[in-house]
């Protein structure tokens, strides 16, 4: 790396030695990349088009090859174009890195916002938290529950750095890329002891006890409409509809009631004896639970490693161990 802060390719490359990569370029590259567009581009760096249209000019001279492909009236990165994102995104995270390092060390302390949904709340986001604080004791993390719909609108509108829950659907899929962790499947959950588990065919009694269900707007509640209406229960209604743990604990474990619930919600609870899961037939699979991230969503060296963590955890999460 040079004093003036760019770094010289040199001729043994294949790319045009004469030139300096420097930190603008890979900015604007970056940019470019989360917008697909070089207009849209030009705002967020508060940069004008013309500027950042030869930044990028410069650039593709530099590594000697086109690195997006033009689609319509935006860009789309090519192939030659994901592999230098994968590295150019790489050292911005460690650049971000060093910073928040030396922030953190004048005292001021690096925040992540993070939503987190009904299904990754009581096993998966918690145990990332953990070892998330370990890796980055500088950090404050924040975290938020609440609706779909609400997590998702915090995210597009950047209160939220990223939401982990259930893959968003329809309008809440608009401008947010999503990373699987795993698949998780709808549990029939009751209290210990209820007449049902002894039964050899327990999908055939459900009609028999007042249900819990999933609000409509819930993700999952199309997954379990589908189930009802195989059993004949098209237009099954719920004597509550809730997805909250503690209300549908509660309610499960002083009545009769059946719940349909994601396995996440109720992990412990289900791995304690708290709770009793009902076999059934086939089991209910729902989709995919994971990371969501805002397409506009600036580089983070403090989301990267939460959601490093969150990998991490992810391949215990459907087993609920203790």
């Amino acid at each position: 790396m040079n004093i003036d802060g760019s770094w010289l390719i040199h001729a043994n490359s294949g790319m045009n030695w004469e030139a300096h990569l420097r930190l603008r370029h890979v900015r604007c590259f970056l940019e470019i990349a989360r917008a697909e567009s070089v207009s849209e581009a030009a705002k967020r760096l508060h940069l004008t088009q013309p500027a950042v249209s030869r930044t990028l000019r410069e650039l593709e001279e530099m590594m000697g090859a086109r690195l997006f492909d033009r689609v319509g009236r935006g860009l789309r990165l090519n192939e030659a174009g994901r592999i230098f994102q994968a590295h150019a995104a790489a050292s911005m995270v460690e650049l971000m890195r060093a910073r928040d390092r030396l922030a953190a060390g004048a005292g001021r302390a690096v925040r992540l916002s993070v939503g987190v949904l009904p299904t990754a709340a009581a096993t998966l986001a918690p145990r990332a938290a953990l070892a998330f604080g370990a890796q980055m004791p500088e950090a404050r993390l924040h975290i938020l529950t609440g609706p779909n719909w609400l997590l998702f609108n915090q995210l597009r509108d950047g209160s939220l750095d990223l939401v982990v829950g259930r893959m968003p659907e329809g309008a809440a899929a608009a401008g947010v890329t999503f990373e699987q962790l795993y698949i998780e499947d709808v549990a029939l959950v009751c209290r210990p002891g209820h007449p049902i588990l002894s039964d050899p065919r327990p999908q055939a009694r459900i009609p028999d006890f007042p249900l819990v269900l999933p609000p409509r707007g819930a993700v999952i509640w199309p997954t379990v409409e589908r189930y009802l209406a195989s059993l004949g229960l098209p237009e099954a209604r719920g004597a509550v509809e809730t997805v909250a743990l503690p209300v549908g604990r509660r309610i499960v474990r002083e009545s009769d009631a059946l719940w349909f619930i994601s396995r996440g919600v109720a992990a412990d609870e289900l791995a304690w004896g708290v709770l009793a899961g009902v076999d059934l037939a086939s089991p209910l699979l729902s989709g995919p639970v994971g990371i969501s991230v805002a397409r506009a969503a600036p580089l983070s060296v403090a989301r990267a490693v939460f959601m490093d963590c969150l990998r991490a955890a992810a391949p215990a999460a459907p087993g609920f161990p203790p």
